[in-house]
């Protein structure tokens, strides 16, 4: 027997499944909040209304904060780019950024407020959770 028509033979006997495709961000659909002009995001899996795993890529202009916010789940954020400032608590504090570089995660718990600035330039970086999930600003006091 030949060794093509084995292996061909071996694969659809142990039902050898194909080879995924890799999800590519530039070709997902992205999205800007209204109020957030320098924040771009796209999902790249699951959704932000779909219940499990999800993970969503976003890259912020230089300069762009993200007010005090919270989700409903526990996010982890890896810097891909850039260096990211992240604080806790309800009100903005200057004193109490943390810088995040590349290659660097922050966890977010669940409900607990946190606000974010690409201070020093672009910064790139992606968020894992389990939805369904959200984004739900703190209004200021």
């Amino acid at each position: 027997m030949r060794p093509a028509v084995l292996l061909l033979g071996l694969c659809l006997s142990l039902g050898c499944a194909a080879q995924p495709e890799p999800i590519r961000p530039e070709a997902q659909p992205w999205f800007s909040p209204p109020q957030l002009p320098g924040l771009r995001a796209a999902w790249l899996l699951g959704s932000e209304k779909g219940a499990g795993p999800y993970v969503l890529r976003v890259q912020l202009e230089a300069g762009t904060r993200i007010p005090p916010h919270t989700h409903p789940d526990t996010r982890h954020s890896t810097v891909l780019r850039g260096t990211l400032y992240v604080g806790f608590g309800g009100a903005v504090d200057e004193a109490r950024w943390v810088a995040v570089p590349a290659g660097a995660l922050y966890v977010a718990p669940a409900g607990v407020p946190h606000w974010l600035w690409a201070k020093d330039g672009e910064v790139e970086y992606q968020e894992t959770g389990s939805g369904p999930t959200g984004t739900l600003p703190i209004k200021p006091s």
